[in-house]
C-alpha cells in the first residue's frame, strides 16, 4: 500500500489596506517607534476597519483567491477548517460563513482555537483527515482581527497585534512531499499568563466585565517572552533532530511572527541562517495563527518542490509546536 501524505497544493492572503503606523499608534498611547522596534520589530500593522466588519471578510477573501489560484470549484472542497480567536460570533461558526459566500456547499466546516499555533495545530488536523483517504480538498484557514480586542491604551499590547488571514488547500499526495512530521504540545499552567477572560460562558458580558476591560487581551509579558522564546526554539531544533536534519538541509525556517526577538532565538537555536527564515513582523505584527500563512504566502514564488520547510509557532494556552514540510511545489510557476 502506498503512502499518502497530506501537501499544500495552493496558498493566499489577505490583508486590509489600512496600515496603522508607530507614529499614528504615538499619538494613541504613550508610546513610540523606536520603543516598539528595539521590543517587538513592528513598524506598522493592517488594521480592518468599518461597521459589521468581522475577520469572515479577511477568510472569505483569502478563500475566494485561493480557489482561483488552484482552479478549484467550490463543489470540490470536502472540508474546511478556520483557525481563529476572533469569530465573527460565538455562533454559527466563521468557517460556514465564509463557506457560504464562497459558494461551497459540500463541505463540512468548523473553527478551532489554539491562539497563535492555531495554523501549525490545524495542519495536523487536515493531515490526519487526508490520510482517512475521504477527503480530497480541505482548506485550512487561519484569520484574526486582533484590533476587536485590543486596548488601545495598554501600551504594552496594542503596538504589538494586527489583522490578516491566510488559506491554503490541502490534498493528498504519493510522492514523498508534504506533512513529514508534527511536534505539537499544550501545557494548561499558561492560562493566567495570557488570556481574555470576557465573552465566554465563565465571564459572560456584563457592565462588571467592560468596566474591568475583561473583553481585551492581557499578557504578562516578560513570563509568556520567556516561554515562547525557549519552547519555539527547542521544539524547532527537536524536529530537526528527531528526523536527521541539520541546518544545512532547511530551505525555510517559518516562525509566528510574535516579536522579532523569539524569532532570533529560534533561529539561532536551529543555526538556520537569517536568509532563510521567512520575516515580515514589521510591516504586519503579530496576527496570531495567520503570521504563518501570511509569510507564505508572500515568500510563495521562492519556495521550490521539494523544499525542507519548519514552521514553529507559540500561543495562549500555553500551545507550541513545529511542522516539517517537504514543500510540494515550485511557487515561481502559479499564475495568479
Amino acid at each position: 500500500m502506498k503512502t499518502v501524505n497530506a501537501v499544500i497544493t495552493g496558498m493566499a492572503s489577505a490583508l486590509p489596506d489600512y496600515r496603522l503606523t508607530n507614529e499614528e499608534l504615538s499619538q494613541m498611547v504613550d508610546t513610540n517607534d523606536e520603543w516598539i522596534m528595539t521590543r517587538v520589530g513592528v513598524k506598522e500593522r493592517r488594521i480592518l476597519k468599518g461597521d459589521g466588519q468581522g475577520v469572515s471578510v479577511l477568510g472569505i477573501e483569502a478563500v475566494n483567491t485561493l480557489l482561483k489560484k488552484t482552479n478549484t470549484r467550490p463543489e470540490e472542497v470536502d472540508a474546511i477548517i478556520l483557525a481563529t480567536t476572533t469569530p465573527d460570533h460565538i455562533f454559527p461558526s466563521t468557517a460556514s460563513i465564509v463557506a457560504e459566500k464562497n459558494g461551497i456547499k459540500n463541505a463540512f466546516c468548523l473553527d478551532m482555537g489554539a491562539a497563535c499555533s492555531g495554523f501549525i495545530f490545524g495542519i495536523e488536523l487536515c493531515n490526519g483527515l487526508i490520510k482517512t483517504g475521504r477527503y480530497k480538498k480541505v482548506i485550512l484557514i487561519a484569520a484574526e482581527k486582533m484590533s476587536s480586542i485590543v486596548d488601545y491604551e495598554d501600551r504594552n499590547t496594542c503596538p504589538l497585534f494586527g489583522d490578516g488571514a491566510g488559506a491554503v488547500m490541502i490534498e493528498p499526495a504519493e510522492e514523498n512531499i508534504g506533512v513529514m512530521d508534527a511536534m505539537l504540545h499544550t501545557d494548561g499552567a499558561g492560562y493566567c499568563h495570557l488570556n481574555m477572560l470576557g465573552g465566554g460562558s465563565k465571564y459572560p458580558a456584563t457592565q462588571e466585565t467592560v468596566a474591568k476591560k475583561m473583553h481585551y487581551v492581557y499578557q504578562e509579558g516578560k513570563h509568556v517572552f520567556k516561554h515562547a522564546v525557549s519552547n519555539m526554539a527547542d521544539v524547532s531544533a527537536a524536529v530537526m533532530q528527531k528526523n536527521g536534519l541539520t541546518a544545512d538541509d532547511i530551505d525555510w525556517l517559518v516562525p509566528h511572527q510574535a516579536n522579532m526577538r523569539i524569532i532570533e532565538a529560534a533561529q539561532q537555536r536551529t543555526g538556520v541562517p537569517m536568509e532563510k527564515v521567512m520575516v515580515n513582523i514589521e510591516r504586519f505584527g503579530n496576527t496570531s495563527g495567520a503570521t504563518i500563512p501570511i509569510c507564505l504566502a508572500e515568500y510563495e514564488p521562492k519556495l521550490k518542490k521539494g523544499d525542507n520547510v519548519i514552521l514553529t509557532a507559540f500561543g495562549a494556552g500555553f500551545t507550541w509546536g513545529a511542522v516539517y514540510l517537504k514543500w510540494g511545489y515550485d511557487g515561481d510557476k502559479v499564475k495568479i
